[in-house]
C-alpha cells in the first residue's frame, strides 16, 4: 500500500472509530451539508412565509416569518389543492401564491432575510403553482376559467414582467381541477396535471417563452397530482386516487409516452412527489395513511417500488408537502394537522432517517421549498 494511501485508510477508520463511539451510524457521520434554509408557505388571511434555519446536520429552528403582501386562501390539510405553491428560483429568488388576492409575490433570497421585490398579478383566479425555468416563469391559475400565466423576471431588479398573450387554457376547462404546473429538465416542454379529469396537459416552449400546441395525454391512473422530472426528460407523477406513481418519457415531438403504468405502494392518498438531486430515488407522501413511500428510478425513466413506508409520520399526521434540500441529504415534509414539519436524512440506499421536527405551521398553509 502506498504511503498517501495508508494515510486515507487511516482517517477513514478513525472517523469511523468516532462515529461508533458518539452512536452514530457511518451513514450518518457522513451526512453533513452547507446549513441553508427551509420555507413554509402560511397561506393565511394574511399571507407569509416562515423561515426555518437549516443546520449542516439537518436540524431546524424557526427564524422570521416575511409577508407576502398578499391574501391566503382555504383551510384544512390541503387548501390549495396543488404542488409548487412555493419554489426556489435563480438567482436567489423566490416565488409565493397569493390564492386569495390572485397574484404572485416575489422575494429575494440573503441568508434567512426575504425581501419583497414584487407583487404581481397572476392573470386569472386563485393561483396555486409557480414553475420556473431561467428567466420565464409561469403560473397555474386553478379558478373560475384554468389557465396558466407567462412572465419574465426581469434581469435587475427581479420583478415579473408579464408576457403578452401567453395565456393558455387547460384541456379539462372549468372542471379540471388542475394541481401543478412545471418545466421539463431542459424548459422545452411545460406540463400541467388536471386532478378532476385525469387528463395531463402539455406545451412545447418556444424561443420566445410561449407555450404553443397543447397536447393532452389521459392519466395512466386516476387523480393525477404533483409530479418531479427525473434523468432527461422522465415526468414521475403521482397518483391520489390509487396511491401511486407512473412515469412517462417526453419523446422528441414533445408528447407523452407512458414508461411505468400505475405502480401502487399500497398506501392511501398519496399527494406531492419530489426526486433526488441524484436521479435515483423519488419520495411521494401518503397522506391519508401518515407516511412516506420511496422508489427508484432507474436510467430509462421505468419505477420499482424500494419501501413502501420508507417513513412514518403517524396517524392522523396527513404528510403532504415536500422538499429536498439543495444536496438532496435531506427530506422536509409538512404534517398538515400537526402544525409541523418533519426532517429526514436521506441515506445513500435511499432510506429514511428522521432527524428533526419544527413546529409552528398555521392550520391552512400550503407549500414547502428547500436549499
Amino acid at each position: 500500500m502506498h504511503k498517501g494511501q495508508s494515510v486515507i485508510m487511516r482517517s477513514a477508520l478513525s472517523l469511523l472509530a468516532i462515529a461508533s463511539a458518539v452512536g452514530i451510524s457511518p451513514k450518518a457521520a457522513v451526512a453533513q451539508d452547507s446549513p441553508g434554509a427551509v420555507y413554509v408557505l402560511t397561506n393565511q388571511n394574511v399571507n407569509s412565509v416562515m423561515v426555518y434555519a437549516r443546520a449542516g446536520d439537518g436540524t431546524l429552528s424557526l427564524s422570521g416569518s416575511f409577508s407576502t403582501g398578499g391574501t391566503g386562501a382555504g383551510t384544512g390539510g390541503d387548501p390549495l389543492g396543488s404542488q409548487n405553491s412555493l419554489v426556489l428560483g435563480r438567482p436567489h429568488l423566490l416565488f409565493a401564491v397569493n390564492a386569495g388576492s390572485n397574484d404572485v409575490s416575489v422575494f429575494r433570497v440573503d441568508g434567512l432575510q426575504l425581501q419583497l421585490v414584487d407583487r404581481e398579478s397572476s392573470g386569472g383566479t386563485m393561483p396555486v403553482s409557480v414553475a420556473v425555468h431561467g428567466n420565464l416563469v409561469y403560473v397555474l391559475n386553478a379558478g373560475g376559467t384554468p389557465n396558466i400565466q407567462g412572465f419574465f423576471i426581469h434581469p435587475f431588479s427581479g420583478r415579473l414582467v408579464h408576457l403578452p398573450g401567453s395565456k393558455r387554457t387547460l384541456a379539462g376547462g372549468i372542471g379540471s381541477a388542475p394541481a401543478q404546473v412545471s418545466f421539463s429538465p431542459d424548459g422545452e416542454v411545460l406540463m400541467v396535471t388536471e386532478k378532476a379529469t385525469n387528463l395531463i396537459d402539455t406545451w412545447t416552449v418556444n424561443d420566445d417563452g410561449f407555450a404553443e400546441h397543447r397536447q393532452t395525454s389521459t392519466s395512466s391512473g386516476a387523480t393525477p397530482f404533483g409530479f418531479a422530472f427525473a434523468r432527461r426528460n422522465f415526468a414521475i407523477v403521482s397518483e391520489a386516487g390509487p396511491s401511486a406513481l407512473s412515469s412517462y418519457e417526453i419523446d422528441d415531438d414533445d408528447q407523452l409516452e407512458l414508461e411505468t403504468a400505475t405502480l401502487t405502494d399500497g398506501q392511501k392518498a398519496n399527494c406531492w412527489v419530489v426526486v433526488t438531486k441524484n436521479q435515483r430515488f423519488a419520495f411521494t407522501t401518503n397522506t391519508a395513511s401518515g407516511n412516506i413511500s420511496s422508489y427508484l428510478v432507474s436510467h430509462d425513466g421505468s419505477l420499482t417500488l424500494l419501501n413502501a413506508v420508507a417513513a412514518s409520520t403517524g396517524t392522523g399526521t396527513a404528510p403532504i408537502d415536500m422538499g429536498l434540500s439543495g444536496d438532496s441529504h435531506f427530506l422536509y415534509v409538512r404534517e398538515a394537522t400537526k402544525g409541523m414539519v418533519d426532517g429526514f436524512r436521506v441515506e445513500s440506499d435511499g432510506s429514511l432517517t428522521p432527524i428533526t421536527s419544527a413546529a409552528g405551521v398555521p392550520a391552512g398553509a400550503q407549500g414547502v421549498a428547500a436549499r
